[in-house]
Order: structure tokens, then C-alpha cells, then sequence
């Protein structure tokens, strides 16, 4: 039976739960060292038990925001947005919900030549989560090219709360927005007590805010990051409940097929706003089962389903010299805990 936490985490000793002692003592002096003066936190859990919970620098009650690792969580909520006829399908388009996207005319786009392109009335939305809608960029085609933006997640939130009549773009921030949907249809289920505020780009005084703007940011302590984390590991069940669809959640962490057919080899590592190594390409030498949220600071909830393994640093180092980028989540780090499993 799958141990799950109640208020708190079960805590066990490493080789209570299959890992060697010794050589997690090392993977956390590499995190140590690599840190160096610059503030970490890290949480570990395996089968169900919270096995590190290290906090040096930064209190760890402290509810830091998690940045762009939440947009896995917004990927969980779009499922679910799915599976209860909110949003008629992962291919519909994203306008039918959320005409508003297109109101969005040159010169108040985010920047010079940014704005709303007829091309965008067929994004759909599952472009949008995997980040190849194109949205707002001159020359790309929905499905054709993968570029790593914030609005079109912002699209999301806003159109999935409006589907809900959670979002208004009269009134961004009266709204309540998809921060409601976050704690009623996934952080409610799972016990994770986040926080929630909406953050902005400096942009200029016309660009359109409340319709691309205004994103939603997570903010969580390590083992409350920790618990989204075991879910997914779980494949979306908590419990007796399946929280996100276990369909979605599996394709959610493989890489889209769009990516596949359009772009090269060294871009096979993003599905549904997950990173995944389902292709190999993201951690060569790591199980290929493995998928990491990341967010800028270093902040990673990271999972190895078929070790019953995750590692969140909350946030970690984070590096531009880091094998595979700052979205890899420290791959030397997660070799060496990997390593001490058994």
C-alpha cells in the first residue's frame, strides 16, 4: 500500500527506505559545495517517507516562489479543467474560452512586433501548455516551432478561470482567479498549504496586462513542493482519489509530439510544461522515466517514478554552466542520489 502524508510527512531513515547513507552524505556535500554562500533547500522523499528535509541559509517556513516550476501545476489543473467538460478538449481552440487573447493589437503587445497575429485564432490548447503555440511571435505557426514563453501560460490560467467564471480581464486582480482553481481542484487534496500572488513583467504603460499579463505565481515550502511531487509520482492519485487524470499526467510527462516532428533532437525534452527525459535527451545517463518542474532561482521538483524517488531543491543551485542548462535540475546532484538507491 502507497504511503501518503497526513498534515505531516512519515519520516525515515535512509536505509529504512533502501538508500545508503553514506552516499547521500556526499550528494549533500556536492549540493553544499556548489551552493556555497548562496542560501539552498532540499527535500527528499522515497516510498511514501520524507528522508531529507535540509534548509541552510533560508528558513525553511518560508513560502518561496517557485517561478515557471509552476507551470506543471498549471498543467495538472488544464487536465483536470479536461476531464470535467470545463475545457472541451486539449485540441480545442483556445479563443472559443478566451476570445480576449486576440485583443491584443500592435503596439500593446510586450514588446515591438509582439502582438496577436490572425494565425493565433487556431492555437489550441495543447499548444499552449507545451509551449509551441506561437502565440504573439511573428513567423510561427501554431504547433510548428517550440519557444518557451510566460504569456501563453498566462493565456492558460486566465482562459481555464474564466471557463470556471473565476476571471474577468475588467478586473485581474478582484478576480479570483486561477489561484482558486490551484487550491480547490489539486493543493486542497494533497494537503499543500501554497501561497498565491500575480506577478508582472516590467513592460511598457500599453502593453495589455490583464489579458497576457498577470501570472500566477506558487509559493511553497520544500516538503509542501514535495507533496505535488509525490503525486505525480503516484501518476496523479492521492489516496483513494485520482486527483489529475492519470491519461493526462502521463502525457503530460512525455515529450510532445510536436517537438518530435518539428524541431531537432536537442529540443526533445518538454511535454505538457514538464522537462522530461522520456527521450534521453535531457539526462542522458539517467532514467529515462525521469520529468523535473523547473522554475528560475533553482527551484525543481524532480521524479523517478520507477525508484519511487523525488528530490526538490527549493530552490538549488542554479547554474548556466549546469549539464543540459538551468532547466536540468542538477543532473550531477540527482546522479549521486539516484546512485545511493537501491
Amino acid at each position: 500500500m502507497t504511503l501518503y502524508p497526513g498534515d505531516d510527512w512519515d519520516r525515515a531513515a535512509p536505509e529504512d527506505v533502501g538508500i545508503d547513507s553514506a552516499g547521500l552524505d556526499r550528494a549533500r556535500r556536492w549540493l553544499a559545495d556548489m551552493a556555497g554562500d548562496r542560501g539552498y533547500r532540499l527535500a527528499i522523499v522515497r516510498d511514501g517517507y520524507l528522508v531529507v528535509d535540509e534548509a541552510r541559509g533560508i528558513a525553511p517556513d518560508a513560502h518561496l516562489a517557485i517561478a515557471s516550476a509552476a507551470k506543471s501545476i498549471y498543467s495538472n489543473v488544464l487536465g483536470i479543467a479536461i476531464a470535467e467538460g470545463r475545457i472541451l478538449s486539449p485540441d480545442a481552440p483556445v479563443v472559443d474560452v478566451y476570445p480576449e487573447m486576440m485583443d491584443v493589437p500592435e503596439g500593446e503587445g510586450p514588446k515591438e512586433n509582439r502582438y496577436a497575429f490572425p494565425k493565433d485564432r487556431a492555437i489550441v490548447w495543447r499548444q499552449l501548455i507545451s509551449n509551441t503555440s506561437g502565440y504573439m511571435k511573428p513567423g510561427e505557426e501554431p504547433g510548428k516551432v517550440f519557444n518557451y514563453q510566460t504569456y501563453g501560460m498566462n493565456v492558460i490560467t486566465h482562459g481555464v478561470a474564466k471557463a470556471y467564471g473565476l476571471y474577468d480581464v475588467a478586473d485581474p486582480e478582484g478576480s479570483p482567479g486561477f489561484a482558486q482553481l490551484i487550491r480547490d481542484k489539486l493543493a486542497r487534496h494533497i494537503g499543500a498549504r501554497w501561497t498565491y500572488t500575480l506577478t508582472n513583467f516590467d513592460l511598457h504603460a500599453r502593453a495589455r496586462l490583464p489579458i497576457f499579463g498577470y501570472y500566477t505565481q506558487v509559493q511553497t515550502t520544500a516538503p509542501d513542493l514535495a507533496r505535488v511531487a509525490w503525486l505525480w509520482c503516484n501518476g496523479g492519485r492521492w489516496a483513494d482519489l485520482q486527483v489529475v487524470p492519470a491519461a493526462w499526467h502521463a502525457a503530460a510527462v512525455r515529450v510532445n509530439a510536436d517537438l518530435i516532428a518539428n524541431a531537432p533532437r536537442d529540443q526533445w525534452q518538454y511535454g505538457y510544461a514538464f522537462w522530461t527525459n522520456e527521450q534521453g535527451v535531457l539526462w542522458p545517463d539517467l532514467p529515462r522515466d525521469g520529468y523535473t518542474a523547473s522554475g528560475a532561482g533553482g527551484h525543481y521538483a524532480t521524479v523517478f517514478p520507477s525508484r519511487r524517488l523525488v528530490i526538490v531543491q527549493n530552490p538549488g543551485p542554479y547554474r548556466q554552466d549546469a549539464p543540459g542548462g538551468v532547466t536540468s535540475a542538477n543532473p550531477e546532484f540527482l546522479a549521486m542520489v539516484l546512485a545511493a538507491c537501491a
